[in-house]
């Protein structure tokens, strides 16, 4: 089966280039952040209301059609995670006020949902009070079955940040929604989209190696083995890594 992270209804598979697309004036580009991408960051073409926003830690490439992140962009390191360890995580979910009204969720779509707002840049690997602020904006969210996201989910995130605090240098972190032909289930006024499935990719430059957990958004879902990069490439078409 073919998926998309893209969620665009009624295509199941958007175009993806690595040429960049037009911004309005007032919009951020990931050119003013590309430290978070191991390779220039694949775009979508043809699917509308797209915004590329820079936070201090992470980059998010965000859907005004599904109200979500569509991928997040992280660079993590051993130094990173020691700064942030004892920085308190205060929970202050906000909506994003670079998004217009129209694109952007807001805290009441999630109120009795039945869907926890869940991180794709975790506040966890955050090294910095602001950075950890920051995650918690609701661009950075999906809406995530609870279970999940404090059972499996949340321990791939664990083990993702202990890899990084053994790695040598720098490692890439990419997270992000998984929308397939029968994501049409919303939540909240503003629609937001509910996905089938998250994803992260994990990519270490001093090994060469990556590996992508898949993971189904839902209660039972346990820990799998990860897929390989080349499978991810398969079933999403984006390449984070270049050729």
């Amino acid at each position: 089966m073919r998926f998309s992270v893209f969620g665009a209804v009624p295509l199941l598979m958007a175009s993806v280039s690595f040429s960049t697309f037009s911004l309005s004036a007032s919009a951020e580009s990931f050119r003013d952040c590309p430290q978070f991408f191991p390779s220039r960051p694949p775009v979508v073409k043809n699917m509308p209301r797209l915004r590329e926003l820079c936070f201090n830690e992470f980059a998010v490439l965000h859907s005004g059609e599904t109200k979500t992140p569509l991928y997040v962009a992280q660079r993590l390191n051993a130094r990173g995670l020691a700064a942030g360890a004892n920085i308190k995580r205060k929970d202050k979910f906000y909506p994003e006020a670079r998004l217009p009204m129209a694109d952007r969720a807001q805290l009441d779509d999630y109120k009795r949902s039945g869907y926890s707002r869940g991180h794709m840049a975790a506040a966890g690997d955050m090294g910095t009070e602001q950075g950890k602020a920051q995650s918690f904006s609701l661009a950075n969210m999906v809406p995530q079955d609870p279970k999940h996201n404090g059972g499996a989910w949340g321990l791939i995130e664990q083990d993702t940040r202990r890899y990084i605090r053994r790695a040598d240098g720098d490692v890439f972190v990419i997270t992000g929604p998984v929308f397939g032909a029968s994501s049409t289930q919303t939540i909240g006024q503003n629609r937001v989209r509910v996905p089938e499935a998250i994803f992260k990719l994990v990519y270490d430059p001093a090994t060469g190696k990556s590996w992508v957990h898949w993971q189904e958004n839902a209660a039972a879902t346990r820990v799998t083995p990860p897929i390989s990069y080349a499978e991810f490439v398969r079933r999403t078409g984006l390449n984070f890594l270049g050729d």
